[in-house]
């Protein structure tokens, strides 16, 4: 019932000539990319544009919490008196 069924006459693979072309793929040359120098720019000056904010949130960041240590410190001596 659920057995293959073959074919009467298997049939052999068709026979292709072997050419010079089969062995040695030709080659493409690889695509010849230019880079602007204005789009390099750009990239190096936006770099640097965003190096220097992602610096100055750090600096930020670290100024408010070396006041808010400094407050916290008053704050509590206060307190104490």
């Amino acid at each position: 019932m659920f057995l293959p069924k073959y074919p009467d006459s298997p049939t052999p693979p068709p026979a292709y000539p072997h050419t010079v072309a089969d062995q040695a793929p030709a080659r493409r040359p690889a695509p010849h990319i230019s880079v602007n120098t204005g789009a390099v720019a750009a990239v190096l000056v936006g770099g640097v544009v965003l190096t220097a904010l992602l610096a100055a949130v750090a600096v930020t960041a670290i100024s408010v919490a070396v006041a808010a240590v400094v407050l916290r410190s008053m704050l509590r001596d206060q307190h104490r008196h």
